[in-house]
């Protein structure tokens, strides 16, 4: 299984109103667990060898969210109308993002760069894969969201674009 199959099976899981899926195959376990509002909360991978017995899952414990609803009501509305002539790049898959190819290197782009279709806004390694994230859109980044080396969700905001 791919990691685009693997993302298809997550937007599948939370779009089908499923709380909890767990698929098992010789080599890999997954696990998706979604909200009571559908949206993918967390998931698990791990690649087991097949020469090696399974080991058991680590359960992943989400956060509770009661304080985040009643911070964030009315400085998010605020924004979201700011925001809503930018273009969103958001993260494809779940991983560790890295703004720049190489420690020793400049960040794929900064804010105010000007990038085309297809350029590569950053680096998401996942499963110890390194996998170059690139833009869909043409336009300007006029907000970086996430720090590098942080860790982002699947469809978590990475980058807002002004496509104009």
């Amino acid at each position: 299984m791919d990691i685009r199959e693997i993302q298809n099976l997550i937007k599948f899981v939370a779009k089908s109103g499923a709380t909890e899926v767990k698929l098992e195959m010789d080599d890999f376990k997954i696990t998706i667990k979604t909200t009571e509002a559908g949206a993918a909360e967390a998931s698990y991978f791990q690649h087991y060898p097949a020469a090696q017995p399974m080991q058991p899952m680590m359960q992943q414990v989400a956060a509770p969210s009661t304080p985040a609803p009643a911070a964030p009501s009315t400085p998010v509305a605020a924004p979201a109308e700011d925001n809503s002539k930018y273009i969103t790049i958001k993260s494809p898959m779940i991983g560790t993002l890295y703004r720049k190819p190489a420690p020793d290197k400049a960040p794929f782009v900064e804010v105010g760069a000007t990038i085309s279709k297809g350029d590569p806004v950053c680096v998401i390694e996942a499963m110890k894969l390194f996998n170059e994230i690139e833009s869909e859109v043409s336009g300007k980044i006029v907000k970086i969201l996430v720090d590098d080396m942080s860790p982002v969700e699947f469809d978590q905001p990475l980058f807002l674009v002004d496509p104009s």
